[in-house]
């Protein structure tokens, strides 16, 4: 199993290519919900948190990020099992809190077969939960269809003998962000390597945190993503042709607009594919093709608990221009062995021009430096 998602707009990309003629478009609110037809889905919350004193200022810096993301594994028990009990689908959680004045990455996880008001990821519209962890998107009379969306989400958890829980709610400004061609993301060569796609960026964000017994509220910008496929780390036929793992950025900018960018890796370090999108705070969008993506090292981190190095500043070159994105906290590697069986860097960084000056906040994450991921 995966910890998440590799991956994948001045224009859209024209037309339907011919790898996705087949595909079906993706319809609101039907595909904010589960897809259980798939082999691996996921639902992927991050965010980046403010005292309320420092909300409004662009150059203060940020005092803790999250993440919270949920996973949909079909099986093992095939689909027609006869009992009500058999994992037919099986769900995974990853919260972690980076506490950025403290210097520190809280983390926790959860496993479990999917089961009625306990463990689901629901069809037809977004209710993803574990017990009480909770990622819901809220709608009333008549408002059901794919406008302005409202989410509410819920975890807590323990690490490092720390207890943590945030309560957030979340405002969705600008249209759902459709990734790749009209969510069609392509993830390599192949006519059957690309997944379904979008993103909510933007999202204004109200949050409670109870820490150390005691609760503020913060206030921030989330990103989700939400995807589904198959099939995604290269063609199983040709071994070399296989990604070890990604590295992927979602960054909300301060001007309003929205970037993405990915690369699959191959065990040699060497690119097997990228991408990425840009989507201006107007909503002009620019999708990136592979030939249009660098992403450098520029700074790695060694991780004490691995020994895994991870890259924790990046130079960007995209058709959206050339920054740098760093890592605000270096150790924010997620041991997630308890579920995935996988360790992964995830956590928050500042993207910036190269002569330093801030542009935005967002998430990066890292997979595949501990080990190779595996699908299924």
């Amino acid at each position: 199993m995966i910890p998440r998602r590799s991956f994948l707009a001045l224009a859209a990309l024209p037309g339907t290519p011919g790898w996705a003629s087949n595909a079906p478009r993706l319809q609101f609110p039907r595909d904010f919900g589960a897809h259980p037809h798939t082999r691996l889905e996921w639902w992927y919350l991050t965010g980046v948190l403010h005292a309320l004193a420092d909300a409004t200022n662009p150059a203060a810096s940020p005092a803790f990020g999250y993440q919270l993301t949920f996973f949909r594994v079909q099986g093992p028990a095939p689909a027609g099992h006869p009992s009500a009990l058999a994992a037919r689908q099986v769900l995974i959680g990853h919260a972690a809190l980076s506490d950025l004045r403290q210097g520190q990455l809280l983390h926790d996880q959860r496993l479990a077969r999917a089961y009625p008001r306990v463990a689901e990821a629901r069809e037809g519209d977004c209710h993803v939960q574990m017990r009480d962890w909770l990622l819901r998107r809220e709608t009333s009379e008549g408002d059901a269809a794919a406008g302005p969306s409202r989410y509410v989400a819920r975890f807590q958890g323990q690490s490092h003998g720390q207890r943590f829980a945030l309560e957030l709610t979340l405002q969705c400004p600008q249209p759902v962000l459709l990734q790749g061609v009209d969510g069609l993301s392509k993830k390599g060569p192949g006519a059957d390597q690309f997944s379904h796609y979008y993103s909510q960026v933007q999202m204004r964000t109200q949050a409670s945190l109870r820490l150390g017994g005691q609760t503020q509220d913060l206030l921030g910008l989330s990103w989700l993503d939400q995807e589904w496929s198959d099939q995604l780390l290269g063609d199983p036929s040709a071994p070399q042709e296989q990604a070890v793992g990604w590295d992927w950025a979602g960054i909300n900018l301060l001007d309003g607009s929205a970037l993405t960018v990915f690369r699959l890796r191959r065990a040699d370090g060497s690119t097997l594919w990228s991408g990425g999108s840009w989507r201006s705070s107007q909503g002009v969008q620019r999708n990136f093709a592979p030939s249009e993506v660098r992403l450098q090292p520029l700074r790695h981190w060694r991780s004490a608990g691995s020994s895994a190095e991870y890259p924790v500043a990046w130079l960007i070159q995209c058709p959206a221009g050339e920054f740098k994105l760093s890592a605000l906290l270096d150790a924010q590697e997620v041991d997630a062995r308890m579920s995935t069986g996988m360790r992964y860097w995830e956590g928050v960084a500042s993207l910036s021009k190269p002569s330093g000056e801030r542009l935005g906040l967002g998430y990066l994450e890292m997979t595949g430096y501990a080990g190779r991921m595996r699908l299924g």
